[in-house]
């Protein structure tokens, strides 16, 4: 039997959101993770409600901030095996700045995005990736702006790892997230699933009918053709791991850090601390 338990959700039922815990769970308990040693952070939203709903520690804070928790967590402790679970709506509208500079910063956390391309919790209104023209109760005429495209963005940002899944193809899924947890660095995912309430374009079937695993012979170390899968959706939809390079991740950057010891393992200087606090007065 998993360590690992999920609990009754505030979901639609037939919401892609129950998949994408199920393969989470899945991921988890393949690697042999301890709920105590896994943190789930979270900002605002229907996607963000994941962390409550499985036994690990969890922290859901404000909408789009859940990577700057994530990365003081794992800053703070290293041996925390951390992750954040959020939608399209927290993590590339109000949390679109943190998304690029962690990129850049290169944390070793791993960010799982649930892209319905509309915001589900407050009822429907577009998103950063819904579609051009998609009418919504907000955009009564069609939404005006131009699509995001997560995964090329992550790529063009400089990010090590970063992968597409689908919530209808379980074994694929819980198999991207398995690695992109053990990649040592920021691993990014972002996943397509339905909603069923309020994006009648992107169905279970639009995905289903699209959705074209990568093969054996592809080589995610190539970053050209990598950008070249992350644009290609219009007939079909490349999943799986699209882009891999390994990069000196943040802590072995660190000076401070960089021997391994967690920060609250360490004593404090009082010393130093003192010194801080006198030369503000």
């Amino acid at each position: 039997m998993g360590k690992f338990t999920t609990y009754e959700t505030a979901w639609c039922p037939g919401c892609g959101n129950f998949a994408i815990l199920n393969s989470l769970k899945t991921a988890l308990e393949e690697l042999g993770k301890e709920p105590n040693e896994v943190l789930m952070v979270a900002g605002i939203g229907q996607a963000a409600k994941t962390p409550q709903y499985i036994s690990a520690n969890s922290f859901c804070g404000l909408h789009g901030r859940a990577l700057p928790a994530a990365v003081a967590a794992k800053i703070a402790n290293e041996k925390l095996t951390v992750i954040v679970d959020s939608g399209d709506g927290d993590s590339y509208g109000e949390g679109g700045n943190h998304f690029i500079h962690n990129i850049r910063r290169n944390v070793n956390i791993t960010h799982f995005v649930h892209d319905n391309q509309i915001y589900g919790l407050t009822k429907g209104q577009a998103s950063p990736t819904s579609g051009e023209g998609l009418v919504t109760g907000v955009q009564t005429d069609g939404n005006r702006n131009t699509p995001l495209n997560p995964v090329l963005l992550a790529i063009a940002s400089g990010a090590g790892f970063v992968a597409r899944g689908f919530s209808g193809d379980s074994k694929q899924l819980a198999g991207i997230m398995r690695e992109a947890i053990l990649y040592p660095g920021y691993a990014f995912v972002d996943i397509l699933q339905p909603c069923i309430s309020f994006n009648k374009i992107n169905t279970f079937a639009y995905y289903k009918n699209r959705v074209a695993p990568l093969g054996d012979d592809y080589d995610p170390a190539d970053q050209l053709e990598a950008i070249k899968m992350s644009i290609e959706a219009s007939e079909k939809i490349p999943t799986g791991i699209l882009y891999r390079e390994e990069k000196t991740e943040f802590h072995r950057k660190n000076r401070l850090l960089k021997d391994g010891v967690p920060l609250i393992e360490r004593e404090p200087e009082e010393s130093v601390l003192e010194d801080l606090i006198h030369s503000f007065i």
